[in-house]
């Protein structure tokens, strides 16, 4: 696969969907990946949209029969990957592609597609990432523990990425992301 490829990463609840609309809002030619997971829906979230609910056993398919441009087990319970055919059939179309995934599946990208563009998105400080989490109300105490557990791992992996953004205000954000990719 050659073409423009771009990766979006950061911690939980640092806002990479919040940007990764207003982006595609601001620039609907974008194309942008939708992952795939196990887990179950959150309110409000629909198949295909947000993300391609899957079971088990299709998502262990898709990783034996090399279905996936990378994939993770995230916060230690849920898998999560990109479908490599709609990815790969958008950079041949000449399309813009923007991958939204975590740490792990940034450096799998990295290693298979070396000429993506990795952006990191970190937040202002680790309290408002935990007031952004807990504020989103959609996960138990037990959850957002292991979700801020794999957050701290994650923002002392910014230097792997080619550029960092601070999600401080997401206007100024989305700006520096769209200077990031030329658009």
């Amino acid at each position: 696969m050659s073409g423009d490829v771009t990766v979006i990463s950061g911690p939980t609840a640092v806002g990479k969907g919040t940007v990764t609309r207003a982006l595609k809002a601001l620039h609907p030619e974008v194309w942008l990946s939708v992952s795939a997971t196990t887990r179950p829906p959150r309110p409000g979230e629909r198949n295909g949209e947000h993300y391609w609910f899957i079971n088990d056993a299709d998502f262990d398919e898709l990783v034996e029969t090399d279905g996936l441009l990378e994939w993770a087990v995230v916060h230690g319970r849920d898998r999560y990957g990109t479908l490599a055919a709609p990815v790969r059939a958008a950079v041949e179309r000449g399309e813009r592609v923007i991958l939204e995934i975590d740490l792990q599946g940034a450096r799998q990208v990295r290693q298979r597609l070396p000429q993506a563009r990795l952006v990191f998105i970190a937040p202002p400080s680790w309290d408002e990432l935990v007031n952004r989490l807990v504020g989103r109300g959609t996960e138990t105490a037990e959850q957002r523990e292991r979700r801020l557990v794999t957050a701290r791992g994650e923002l002392a992996a910014a230097d792997e990425f080619n550029h960092v953004v601070v999600n401080d205000d997401l206007g100024t954000a989305v700006d520096e992301l769209v200077s990031l990719l030329g658009l």
